[in-house]
């Protein structure tokens, strides 16, 4: 039936993940003629943030691939994809009517359509604006920073099949407001997405700068992205000019690939970014393990993350690769976030819980862990909200 096809045509694209069609090469000549450093000398503001020595850092195996290095990481059998894809019921239920999705989860016109003077006038304080799945816009410090975007129908290498989103994006590429920086997590279609890529490197150019893992630098000068740096778990780097803003990758637990022939040969992770003023924190996608303390020891607290809550069941397939809300709430925890916005929710069906579950949980888990549950909310699609204004 139409449910099994289109989650088998997710797990293809997801499980067996476009990137490089050649073997993994040795970048290392060519990166060192970059400006990130994992000292700092290109990011002044970042060395009073000390990575620690004992921090876990990327590992590859025999084959070049990159490896989870922690216990909790368990890839699920061929047995195991068989019956997440074929035997569990989709309990997400996702409305047909339009009206009911736009009562229950609305896509409202984002501030800055109407009103572009505004962006990026925070004064001390950050805004974020949440345009859907993992895609979040960030103003602060006076940048303007865009995560995983994703403006297509269908996160699938085609257009025609796929994963589709049941609530659209809230804006076109065109309509975006200025973008400073770009930050990637990994390389799955739900959050790296060639037409969107294409069509903000038409509209920015080299204005734009983007940051991604370790291995993704080739796909993106083949997008014709040239202001892009690629790097490893723990370096960092800046958007030029701005040398007192600090982008770091750091780790996450998860996997990467596009095609049956290159999983794991691009690298996944978190993002964190430092300013004079604020600390911003994206988890991109991923399971909970302990890097994450590691993260909070070593540059919390955070005025904001961003946490994935949705795409968590059934828990055995999952688990190791997706949080779900209660875990979401041990991140908050452990990076030391002041607030918090849930996403990878409400935006395409890629697991079985109820669509309007994630919200409703994540609220309970902060209550069963004894947290404020303001401090850990949500936004509507295109809806904003500004932290620390004063």
């Amino acid at each position: 039936n139409t449910e099994v096809i289109n989650l088998y045509s997710f797990l293809i694209a997801r499980m067996h993940p476009h990137i490089c069609k050649k073997k993994h090469t040795s970048l290392q000549g060519e990166r060192r003629n970059m400006s990130h450093s994992s000292d700092g000398p290109s990011c002044p503001l970042s060395k009073s943030f000390r990575v620690d020595q004992d921090v876990t850092r990327s590992r590859r195996d025999n084959r070049g691939c990159f490896v989870n290095p922690w216990s909790t990481w368990k890839f699920p059998s061929n047995l195991t994809l068989l019956r997440f894809c074929l035997l569990d019921k989709d309990n997400s239920n996702i409305p047909t009517c339009k009206e009911v999705l736009d009562r229950e989860l609305p896509v409202l016109e984002p501030y800055f359509i109407q009103d572009p003077q505004e962006v990026g006038q925070t004064a001390m304080g950050l805004r974020v604006t949440w345009l859907g799945h993992a895609s979040v816009l960030v103003e602060m410090d006076d940048l303007v920073v865009l995560t995983d975007p994703v403006f297509s129908q269908r996160a699938s290498p085609v257009q025609f099949a796929g994963p589709k989103r049941f609530r659209g994006p809230p804006c076109s590429v065109d309509q975006l407001p200025r973008v400073d920086a770009v930050l990637i997590s990994h390389s799955h279609y739900d959050h790296l997405d060639v037409n969107s890529v294409m069509a903000l490197n038409m509209r920015f150019g080299k204005k734009l700068r983007w940051f991604v893992p370790l291995g993704l630098l080739d796909w993106m000068r083949s997008c014709g992205c040239e202001n892009a740096v690629e790097l490893d778990w723990w370096e960092k780097d800046c958007v030029p000019g701005r040398n007192d803003v600090a982008f770091f990758f750091t780790p996450s637990q998860h996997w990467c690939g596009r095609t049956l022939l290159d999983k794991n040969r691009v690298l996944w992770g978190s993002w964190t970014v430092l300013g004079p003023h604020n600390r911003f924190f994206f988890a991109g996608d991923t399971g909970y393990c302990t890097a994450f303390q590691e993260i909070g020891r070593c540059f919390g607290p955070f005025d904001l993350a961003a946490v994935p809550i949705g795409a968590y069941l059934p828990r055995y397939a999952l688990k190791s690769q997706h949080v779900d809300p209660e875990e979401a709430v041990r991140i908050h925890i452990d990076i030391q976030a002041k607030h918090s916005l849930g996403i990878h929710w409400g935006t395409f069906t890629l697991a079985c819980e109820y669509y309007l579950d994630p919200p409703v949980k994540l609220k309970e888990a902060m209550q069963q862990l004894g947290q404020d549950e303001d401090k850990f909310f949500v936004l509507k699609h295109g809806e904003s909200r500004l932290l620390n204004p004063s």
